[in-house]
Parts: C-alpha cells; structure tokens; sequence
C-alpha cells in the first residue's frame, strides 16, 4: 500500500483519468526508486554487514527519504503536469545516482585486501561524501515536492476511479479466465463445419478480420474443441507473425520427433521428417496471424495432401493475404452488435452476461457501445471496470474518455481504448506492464522466468510476508485479471506455465515507453555480449557500429580490467559518456566459441548485474574466475551450454554471494565445490533454487546455510558402493523443511535406498535411483502435500508394486516411465485426487488396476508405447465408466484420444 504525504486522507488505490496521456518519467523514477531501496536493503543485510563498512545511520536516513519520494509518486505519480515531469526527473537521476555510489565501494571492500589502510579510509570517506551528496539533493526535491502539491490538494481538481486492492488469493493457480466466448457461437459452428466436411483434398481456411476482433480466439477455441479433437489425428498450432522463421515452424511441427543433431540437419532434410509424420494422418495445422505467403510457400512443400480431409486454418488480418493462400472464400470476422457488447463487457466485468448493479446498466451499455463492437477494447476495459468499486461516477469517467476518442481511425482509436486500462494502473504495476514491451512479439515466456527477471530489475514494490517471487506473481494475477497479460499454457494443476500479451497491447507498451521514457535507459535494458552478437551494450537491441572502451567511462578506475563494448548511435547520441553502464540489470553472454581466460574477466562487468546468462556451444569444460563474488549483488545465474557440454565448475565463491536467489544449469553440466569446514562463507538465506548440480554432496553444514531451498535438482553419476554413496548425504535432504519441489536423478549405478524427503515436498521427481517398490508406500505416508510424482527411468526395482490405502492423499500427477514393473495391485480405491495418470514405455506391465477407474477426481490416462493388455485394462476401465455415465474421464494413447 503506498501511503499519501500529505495529511489530507487520499484512498491509496485512487487513479487518476485526467487526459490522453500521462506525464513522462514517472515510471522511471519510481522503478529507480524501487531498485535503490533492493540495494540499500541487500547492503545492510546479516550477510553483508560484517563484509562491508557502512556508515548506518546515514544509508538509514537515505532510506528513509527514498521511501518518503516512494510515497509521493505513489499518490501523485500519475499528475500530468510540468512540474512533475521535472520533479520525477530529478528523483530518477537522484536514485541512480546513488547506486552509482554503492557499487564501487562494495567491489573495494570485497577484494582481497591488498588495500593499504589509507587507501581503503579515502575510498570509505568519498563514499559518506557521495551518499551525502545524494541525501543534499533528495532533500532539496522534497522541498521542491512539498510546494507542488499544495497546488494538487483541491479535491475537485482530482477525479478517481477507486480500485479494488490486490485480490487475497496468491496462487496463479486460482486463475482460471472464462473460457466462454461470447457472442462467437455462431462463428464456432459454422467454421467447424467447414474444417470437418466430407471433402477429402487438403483445403486452407482462412479467418480475417483486424485486430482484436477475436481471430485468435476463435481459431483456439475451435483448436481445442473435443469435437475438432476427436476429428483429427494430429492438430498443431503455429504463431506466425511478421517474422518468417520456417525453420524453427517445421521444428514446432516436429517437437514431439526425437531428432539427434537436428542444428546440423538442412531445412530439406527435417522438412522430410516432416512429410513423413504428416503421411497417412488426418492433421488440422493453425497458422496464428500470418501478415505474407513466404512461410506458406516454403512450408507447403513439406505437407502431405493424403486426401483424407487435413484442414489448414489460417488467421490474417490482410485480405491480399487470404487470395494468394486459397482460392476458398474467407470467413470475414465481423464487430459485435450492441447486445453481444453488452453481454460481454458484463462476461469480462461481473463473470455473468448480466449486470447485478442496475444503476450501472445504463452507463455500461454506453461504455460497451463505445467500444465500437471490438471484443478485445470491450475485453480489456472489463478488466478495468472488473477492478473498481462499482459505482456510477467511477463509470462515467470511463465513459467520458471513451467519447473523446470516437472519431479515431480504427487502428488509433483500438490503441486509445486499450491504453485507458494502461493510465488507470496502480504505479507499482505500471513497470511490469511496461516490460513485456522487452519480448518480441508473440513471445511464450515461463511465468518463472518473467518473475525471476521483474525482481531483477528491481522493480517490484515488496508485499508484507510475501518473497519477491510470491509479490512478482501477485502483480502478474493482477495484469491478467485485468485483461492485460495473456495465459498462454498451464502446467499441472491448472499452474500458470506460460503467459503473454497481445500484438496491440504490446504496442500500447512500446508506445509508453517511449512517453514515461522507462526503457530508454541502460539501466533496464538486457546486454547482449559476445561473438556472433554485435548487439547495443546499453539497449541490447540495435546492432552497433562503435566500440567503447570502459577506459573512457569516468567508472573505470573501479574495474579490475578493461572490457570493450558495443554501443549503437542511439545510445550513443543519449548518454555520450555512458556513465551508468555499471547499472545493466539483465545480461546475455554468448560465446559461440567458448571462453578464453580473458573472457572469463568479462563476465564480472558490470560488477552490479542482477541476471547473468551464460550461452557457449563449445565443447569444452570451463571454470568461473575465483573473483565471481564481485558479483556483489547477482540474483539469478543461469546456464544456456551445448546439450550435455561444457561442463561449468563454480567456484567456493559461489558460497559467498548470498544475494543468489536462483542458479540454473542444463543437467549433468554445473558441479559446485565442496565448501565443508571453510571459514568465512555466508548464509544464503535468498537461495531458492538450485537446478542441474551434479554429485552435489548434501552436508548438513551446506545444508543449514540454504534454509530457505524450495526447488532443488541433483544428479549422481559415479560408480557403485554404498560408502561412495553415503559421502553424497541425500539423507539430510529432509532438512530443507521449505522445499517443495525436488528431482534426483542417478546413472543407475547407485542406489539411493536411504534417500529421505521433507514433509513440505508438493512435487517429486526421481530418474534411475535403484529403489525398491516397498519403499513407495514410504514415500506416499511420509509425503502429505505431495501432488506431482514421476518415476522414471527404474527409479523403482522389482516386478511388484502392491499398494496400500492411504498412501498420497493429495498426489494429482503420477507419471511412470520406463520402469520394470510388471504387477501393479490395488485393492481398494488409492490416489484419491489424482487428476491425471500418465505410462510411458511399461513394456513389462500386464494391466492398469481396475480400481483406477473408481477415483472420483480422474480426468485424463495417457498412455505412450505400452503394453497393448495395458492398452485393453484402461479401455475397459474407460467403457466401465461411460457405462456408469461418467463422461469426463478420457483416455489417449500413443497422443490419440480414444
């Protein structure tokens, strides 16, 4: 909650709609403000401090005074007016300003000490000298604030829209949009009439119309439809765009093709993979928002006609488009009628097709209207009004801004509409929207990966009792209630697993950047570095065409060596001196060819990166440079390595950055030092993942200093022997008491018979660990929030799995793969909410327990290359149910649904 500063009561949920667009900057400086008060917390922590000399009182006092101007922007922040504008100026260059300040003292203090004492005093001296300067100026914004807004306390001149606060359940899991799609009943049946005719010759079916007018939508409705799935053998979905990449569109058609060294494979060649799939199966393949015929062209050549009525469906604003793919006639998506409008607006506002407030009925029909019948203006501004607290005056506001926009040209006018949800954002949500405008456009990112880089970068105001990660999806509910960020894919238990943005609404992003001028300094953009990528060091986007050598930043004196980057003239021409190079949040190093030891240097600059991705396609093992830990206040390390090559070794370093909250690798690639009886190694309280290690040694002084682990992947490799596997201590795994999510995966070799797991476990994954069958009812009395389980790889020994009742009470998930199992007994009825029940590869299994079909909560069986008496078990467990009238249960095999 941000709290007003001046003493008249303002709801701290107020927005303000006060014209077409809000003041520059803004967002700027309350995202630089966010970051400093990270850095301000992370030097004064347990774990710094007896690193660091700190004048306390004096980062407290600047501390204080930060959250004073937090406060500010969190009231006024949205205030269009001049003075503003210089005002968030100020408090941007003022809060870099200090990071600026803090980065080279921490370096100099983490050394090795080679400082003479005099030398060390000076630099402590320049820095209280630096804070005070920062402080001076804080305080002379103040004043300046103070004056300003006693022109802003005249409650007629302020015009809110209150919204509702950030909704009490955190899970992502308890998203679940409406599925319905209004007003497009009609659409559904009559394009699946068309895809499913009795016309054997292969046919394209085009859907046209602008966007947001619900092209995408339909065609995933129609995708996903159990009638359209029953009638094809295989269905894929492909997001085109205005990029052509058919290379990578016939890989997504053959995801599901284990394809070795498919880098080295031609187009011809995979596109003959392809042909040979597709061969003899009726396939339905989408073609999402194709803007030209070139992938079209390239890709058809690779496409079977098998006349047995494979459909192309294809979506296209371009109506040039649709006359060179088909000769068919396009389906034309029209805007909706004034009662569709309705209905949705009160689908997207109030989850019904009807308006439980009837003093707002009339009001919500002019909104709806104003939206001109465009699905995605009514869809967003649903979200907003959804977030309000329901009264008139709120209403006429969105109203009244809706007319002043109407006589736009379709296009601007879709891009006003979508921007008022943008302008009536709470502040501290405004960077994580303004940052998806960093992916390109139809881009899937992993919800996990998107929150890791927002807590990176700094932005993100914390939530009492909550981690970064917990506020970061919090926010990210937040954006997708309001209709602004997409679902793209879930994972298990109805998990968010992929989000995105729409085209349009990523426009609105990039346009707002350009306005609150957000994006447009170093200090938020990723850094692409390496051979092969000749990218900005300061925007990572425009291909550069000067070097600049750190020898010329007035920085330099504080690096260890010199680094040459590129800069490209845009940058170059706005920040000539790039002084706040050492700000870069976010950085990609990519070496084709591996890396040199001078290259190694080059991964420590700058020293206060927050996200550090590091690619190599070379095939040979390197090592990180002892000095890692200048990478004072690194949060996120991850790993994009050649599959299985080259391994990266880590440093005892790595122990002493307790700022790393994730530390990311391919499997089998990343061994970490055994750090056991050293001195002077911090508590890395922040630690929650640590994914691939390889022969980690689980010791419980290594485990006591990552108390806070919630995921954590390991594996094994090595020869048999239970005293080479006792030196592992997999024992003391049960004292992560907040782990929830743990793979250990082993060669076979070892068994892990004295593996033990905490009872806060909600998923277990385990590949090759030479267990008995009898252990599992172990793991299932022991293991009471467990929801996903997958055994894999005989995981388990012996032929016989009996099972006992009561055995994983909360298990949704089981996965069995390639396991020697050939008896599976079960009395009574086991998994009572298992949801899902997936085999692969049980050549030795003779059948599925009849009792599978009797758990109330089962909704799918998948089963992969099994046994065909398996295959029989599930299909009379499948005719039982149906007989019984339970419909929801569905059965696939080898991915066809039965």
């Amino acid at each position: 909650m941000f709290f007003p500063v001046s003493s008249r009561a303002i709801n701290p949920t107020e927005i303000i709609i006060s014209g077409s667009c809000f003041l520059s900057m803004a967002v700027a400086a309350y995202a630089s403000l966010l970051s400093l008060t990270r850095i301000l917390e992370s030097i004064q922590s347990p774990a710094r401090l007896h690193q660091l000399r700190l004048d306390t009182k004096q980062i407290q006092c600047l501390q204080a005074k930060v959250k004073l101007l937090l406060d500010f922007l969190g009231v006024y922040g949205q205030r269009r007016s001049q003075e503003m504008e210089d005002l968030a100026r100020q408090i941007a260059d003022a809060a870099e300003e200090a990071e600026d300040a803090v980065d080279p003292h921490v370096v100099d203090q983490l050394r090795d000490g080679s400082q003479d004492e005099s030398h060390r005093e000076a630099a402590f001296s320049s820095f209280c000298q630096d804070i005070d300067k920062v402080i001076a100026k804080i305080e002379s914004i103040t004043k300046e604030l103070m004056m300003v807004k006693e022109e802003w306390a005249d409650p007629q001149e302020q015009k809110p829209i209150a919204l509702l606060p950030l909704g009490s359940s955190d899970a992502l899991s308890s998203i679940d949009k409406n599925s319905t799609v209004v007003g497009f009943d009609e659409h559904l049946v009559r394009v699946m009439d068309e895809l499913t005719r009795d016309e054997p010759d292969l046919q394209i079916f085009p859907i046209v119309g602008m966007g947001g007018i619900g092209k995408t939508t339909l065609a995933r409705s129609i995708f996903e439809h159990p009638y359209i799935v029953n009638h094809f053998d295989m269905r894929r979905w492909l997001t085109i765009s205005q990029e052509n990449r058919v290379r990578k569109i016939v890989l997504d058609l053959l995801n599901d093709v284990k394809i070795e060294d498919d880098n080295k494979k031609t187009l011809a060649e995979l596109g003959s993979l392809l042909y040979k799939k597709l061969f003899g199966r009726r396939y339905l393949i989408v073609m999402d928002d194709v803007w030209n015929t070139n992938v079209w062209d390239d890709l058809k050549l690779f496409l079977p006609k098998n006349e047995n009525g494979s459909r192309i469906l294809v979506t296209t604003r371009l109506s040039n488009v649709v006359v060179s793919l088909s000769s068919k006639k396009p389906y034309m998506m029209d805007f909706l009628d004034e009662d569709k409008s309705w209905n949705l607006l009160c689908q997207e506002t109030f989850s019904q097709e009807s308006c439980p407030y009837p003093e707002l009925e009339n009001i919500g029909k002019d909104i709806a209207k104003g939206c001109k019948g465009l699905p995605l203006a009514i869809v967003v501004l649903g979200g907003l009004l959804g977030k309000s607290n329901m009264t008139r005056e709120s209403w006429e506001l969105v109203a009244k801004n809706l007319t002043s926009v109407a006589n736009l040209e379709d296009d601007d006018y879709c891009l006003r509409i979508l921007s008022l949800s943008y302008h009536n954002l709470p502040i501290h949500l405004k960077p994580c929207f303004l940052y998806m405008g960093v992916f390109r456009e139809d881009y899937r990112i992993t919800v996990s990966k998107l929150a890791k880089l927002w807590v990176a970068e700094g932005f993100l105001k914390s939530i009492k009792g909550k981690s970064l990660e917990q506020a970061a999806e919090a926010y990210l509910r937040d954006l997708i209630d309001r209709n602004l960020i997409l679902i793209r894919t879930y994972g298990h238990g109805r998990n968010i697993e992929t989000c995105g943005i729409h085209d349009l609404l990523r426009d609105i992003c990039l346009r707002e950047n350009e306005k609150e001028n957000f994006m447009r300094s170093p200090k938020v953009q990723r850094a692409y570095i390496g051979s092969g990528y000749d990218m900005c060091f300061a925007c990572g986007r425009n291909p550069t065409s000067h070097k600049i050598d750190l020898n010329e930043v007035h920085v330099a004196s504080q690096l260890t060596s010199l680094v040459s980057v590129s800069v490209c003239n845009t940058c170059r021409n706005m920040y000539p001196s790039l002084t706040r190079v050492r700000l870069v949040r976010v950085r990609v190093i990519v070496r084709r060819r591996g890396f040199s030891r001078e290259s190694y240097e080059e991964i420590l600059h700058p020293t206060n990166v927050r996200y550090l991705k590091v690619k190599s396609s070379a095939d040979w093992e390197f090592a990180f440079p002892s000095t890692m830990a200048l990478l004072w206040n690194l949060q996120v390390l991850t790993f994009g390595l050649k599959s299985g090559l080259p391994k990266a070794v880590l440093p005892p370093e790595i122990f002493d950055m307790p700022q790393l909250r994730h530390l990311i690798a391919p499997r089998k690639s990343v061994f970490l030092p055994d750090r056991t009886g050293s001195q002077g190694s911090v508590s890395m309280t922040n630690l929650q993942t640590l994914f691939h290690i390889t022969n980690f040694r689980c010791t419980e002084e290594i485990i006591q200093r990552m108390p806070n682990l919630k995921e954590l992947k390991v594996s094994y490799y090595g020869g048999t022997g239970s005293m080479e596997w006792s030196y592992y201590c997999l024992y003391n795994i049960a004292r992560l008491r907040k782990l929830e999510s743990l793979f250990v995966g082993s060669n076979g070799l070892l068994s892990l018979e004295n593996l033990r797991f905490p009872t806060s476990l909600k998923e277990l994954r385990l590949y090759g660990c030479s267990i008995r069958w009898e252990k599992l009812k172990i793991v299932g009395s022991l293991l009471p929030n467990l929801k996903v389980l997958t055994l894999s790889k005989n995981t388990y020994k012996g032929p016989e799995w009996n099972q006992v009742e009561g055995e994983f009470p909360r298990l949704k998930v089981l996965t069995i793969f390639d396991c020697h199992l050939v008896w599976w007994r079960a009395e009574n009825v086991q998994f009572p909410n298992l949801e899902s029940l997936v085999l692969s590869f049980m050549w030795k299994l003779e059948e599925m327990p009849s009792v599978i079909g009797d758990i109330p909560t089962l909704r799918s069986i998948h089963l992969e290359s099994c046994n065909n008496s398996v295959v029989d078990s599930a299909m009379q467990i499948l005719e039982e149910q149906q007989s019984y009238g339970n419909e929801s249960l569905q059965l696939y095999v080898d991915e066809k649904q039965i």
